[in-house]
């Protein structure tokens, strides 16, 4: 795994890539290494153009341009880039712009110690979210402006990563959207909460998501509401 490193602050970067290296080879893994660092958004393109990482580690808030912007720019180029947020600031707009571009998780620096498991969870295709945005993922998805009329919602499902589902699956999928439990889903749609189980493992391997708070990230990313 090859990682590059983007904050403003120079001690940060090393207190990083120290923790980063160390616990890889706590955990016997040699082949993760950080490959470049820098101080500011410029620097988070040049040295991605550059280096080509698996993974950029990237700051928001930093002198010149910002996180998000060098984020923005940098998927334009390259939307296969994989792009986690480390940052200080629990804002909700920088949150929900972070989904909007398709960032693959927002930390905050507080879980730095814990930053291994996180990086290996983005190579393996998976998304991650610090508990703190966990919390606040409903109440700020729910608030998402960017929304799909609906008559328009039946060939933007076809158009996006949920064509594979069955009416039934994405029924579900936009209820457990709203918040609801197992015992709630098994109401509203008349399955028992097995049922409702079982529909729930299918859709998760289906869209290679882990759980149901990964499912609801997934459909607001994508528009709908």
């Amino acid at each position: 795994m090859r990682i590059i490193l983007v904050d403003d602050d120079p001690i940060v970067c090393q207190s990083l890539q120290t923790i980063i290296e160390l616990s890889a080879r706590q955990e016997g893994l040699k082949d993760v290494r950080v490959v470049a660092s820098g101080r500011s958004g410029e620097d988070a393109i040049a040295l991605y153009r550059q280096e080509k990482p698996d993974i950029l580690l990237l700051d928001i808030q930093m002198s010149g341009l910002d996180g998000l912007s060098a984020a923005k720019a940098i998927l334009q180029e390259d939307p296969s880039a994989r792009i986690l947020f480390l940052t200080t600031f629990l804002d909700e707009a920088y949150i929900l712009e972070a989904l909007r571009l398709g960032a693959k998780g927002y930390l905050m620096k507080s879980a730095a110690s814990h930053i291994l498991p996180a990086l290996l969870a983005v190579t393996a295709g998976q998304r991650v979210y610090g508990d703190e945005i966990v919390d606040q993922l409903p109440r700020i998805l729910a608030a998402d402006p960017g929304r799909l009329d609906p008559p328009d919602e039946e060939a933007a499902r076809q158009a996006s990563s949920f064509a594979s589902l069955s009416d039934s699956e994405w029924r579900l999928v936009k209820l457990v959207a709203q918040g609801q439990n197992n015992r709630e889903l098994a109401q509203n749609l008349h399955f028992s909460e097995g049922t409702v189980r079982n529909y729930l493992s299918q859709i998760l391997e289906k869209l290679a998501l882990r759980d149901r708070t990964q499912l609801a990230v997934q459909y607001y990313k994508e528009g709908f509401h």
